[in-house]
């Protein structure tokens, strides 16, 4: 079976079920998304990851993970999801040690927070894609350069309807010193998606 790179597009959050969101992952070549419910937790670590800029206070559990590896020489060297059954995905982490391969099964959100943490490429199998890869639907009123930033619900993804996500809270009104000290207190609160909404806000200036 062939393997199909992966890339994240995006994380988004279910308004109707407390603590499920929803990871995108979209084929590199082709147009086809696949969408993961995942907790809060791994979201949130996943987000972290993703935005280089946020670093919380102390390490949480995978970036413990990633310094214990680290201290002992093993890599993460991909991350392959290899397995559908009744809607769970099944992942697998290939590691190397002293020129030692080892597969080491593990759920498919922590996978891929670590995947994030070692610079690990993330892939599934054709027949994966086929049966569970979607297409989202775009809103014809935005450009096309704009699209890669839209998301969707985790309602929606089990609804079998997906929309664009609803939009941040809007912090264009704050200066710049109101901002980094939004990001601050964000940061030292462990809100680490509000503290990407404010980042996002301070690199716009």
């Amino acid at each position: 079976m062939s393997l199909v790179r992966l890339n994240i597009k995006g994380i988004s959050y279910s308004q109707t079920q407390n603590g499920a969101y929803a990871l995108i992952l979209n084929e590199i070549e082709g147009d086809r998304k696949l969408p993961i419910v995942i907790g809060a937790f791994e979201a949130q670590s996943i987000a972290i990851a993703l935005e280089k800029e946020i670093r919380p206070p102390r390490p949480l559990t995978h970036d413990l993970f990633k310094n214990f590896a680290d201290r002992f020489d093993i890599v993460v060297k991909q991350v392959i999801i290899h397995k559908l059954v009744d809607g769970v995905f099944y992942s697998s982490l290939i590691c190397e040690r002293d020129k030692i391969e080892e597969i080491i099964d593990a759920r498919t959100s922590d996978a891929i927070a670590l995947a994030l943490r070692f610079d690990a490429p993330i892939f599934t199998y054709k027949n994966i894609l086929d049966k569970a890869g979607i297409y989202l639907k775009v809103d014809p009123n935005k450009d096309d350069e704009d699209t890669e930033e839209d998301s969707v619900l985790v309602d929606d993804i089990l609804a079998g309807e997906l929309e664009p996500a609803v939009s941040k809270e809007d912090y264009s009104s704050k200066s710049l010193k109101e901002l980094h000290s939004l990001l601050e207190e964000a940061v030292n609160n462990e809100d680490y998606e509000k503290a990407a909404s404010i980042r996002d806000e301070i690199s716009k200036r």
